[in-house]
């Protein structure tokens, strides 16, 4: 749906009034503040589960914990103790006292499942992922990254010297996009235009979900050379590789011409402003009268709301060093860059289309 991001209220209460509190909402406020506190126990429990393999080795049957420790090379009791845990947790659905099976939710953690998140936890389970958002406190007092803090460097250089790194990564922003793929080719019409060219679009998981979609459609899929080593396999399996060209480059550099829409997913918010303006810049250049740009990212909602995309704002404060912005700041952005932004289109905290002209 197309939205305007109006004021809301953050609460119902007045911002700063003192209030009583009865014995058992404090019991029940602090249990809250507990569970957001130990969160990082949820999430380590299933990045183990799905580093370990257990996802694939459950399949859909059920499996007993002594199976699955021999063939994981694990303690049979303590992985016992981890699924009693993922259990309560709905990532696994448990039969017995050593009987699990992979609950509908776990499946999400299959390497070939629908909008599989298994490359996206296993990039959050990597060390220096943690180890990044161990130095939040260091990054708020410096606005440096722990990329920089940590190593003295940014993570694109790093990936770059560490092939293995990149490669996490890049499966990663797969797994990413898939998950919101069918959403954002609902919510918005690609059919209008002739050739999209999808500037910094990894291995093309978006561009070709749009091609499925509209056949009489032709894309140009551009990003870093070792980024798109693996799209035309991609491409391939969507049976849209012979409708969309693979170019290597820099968006720092230049990008291709000829293209109706240039279509931006998550590259915008990898940047502050004046990274973000040379790339807009670059586009700009390349864009033929009459062409659209679309930026996918997600709009950090009012004040109280949207959590889910102010946590990622601070997830690109310790790692790639950008952030994520509101419909204001990006309007601002877009019209530093020579663009005006005609519309967003895309549900509250999630991916949204920005729809901008040049002027």
């Amino acid at each position: 749906m197309e939205r305007r991001l109006g004021n809301r209220p953050a609460s119902g209460r007045p911002v700063g009034l003192p209030c009583r509190l009865e014995m058992g909402e404090i019991d029940s406020r602090r249990q809250e503040l507990m569970t957001l506190i130990n969160g990082f126990w949820a999430s380590q429990a299933v990045i183990t589960f799905s580093f370990l393999g257990l996802p694939a080795l459950m399949g859909s049957g059920l499996r007993t914990s002594t199976e699955l420790a021999r063939a994981t090379g694990t303690d049979a009791a303590a992985l016992r103790r981890l699924l009693r845990a993922l259990a309560a947790l709905g990532v696994v659905d448990e039969a017995g006292p050593e009987e699990f099976a992979l609950s509908q939710l776990g499946e999400g953690l299959l390497p070939d499942a629908p909008g599989s998140l298994a490359g996206w936890a296993a990039l959050m389970g990597t060390p220096n992922i943690w180890q990044n958002w161990g130095q939040l406190a260091q990054s708020i007092r410096t606005g440096k990254t722990g990329w920089e803090l940590r190593l003295g460097t940014d993570a694109w250089t790093y990936r770059a010297q560490h092939p293995e790194e990149g490669k996490i990564f890049d499966l990663a922003m797969v797994s990413a996009t898939g998950a919101t793929t069918g959403a954002l080719v609902d919510a918005y019409d690609f059919s209008r235009f002739a050739t999209i060219v999808d500037v910094g679009g990894g291995q093309g998981t978006l561009l070709g979900a749009i091609l499925q979609r509209h056949p009489s459609l032709t894309g140009v899929l551009f990003d870093q050379a070792q980024v798109v080593e693996g799209a035309p396999e991609l491409l391939g399996r969507l049976g849209v590789l012979d409708r969309c060209q693979v170019v290597a480059g820099s968006f720092f550099e230049s990008v291709p011409s000829g293209g109706d829409a240039y279509l931006l997913k998550s590259v915008i918010h990898d940047w502050y402003d004046r990274e973000a303006a040379q790339i807009l810049a670059v586009v700009r250049q390349a864009m033929r009268p009459g062409a659209v740009l679309l930026l996918v990212e997600r709009v950090l909602e009012p004040a109280g709301l949207g959590s889910s995309a102010k946590l990622g704002d601070l997830n690109m404060l310790v790692n790639p060093g950008g952030m994520e912005r509101t419909e204001e700041e990006y309007s601002r952005l877009l019209e530093a860059s020579g663009f005006r932004l005609d519309r967003v289109v895309g549900a509250p905290d999630q991916p949204s289309v920005l729809e901008s002209t040049s002027v």
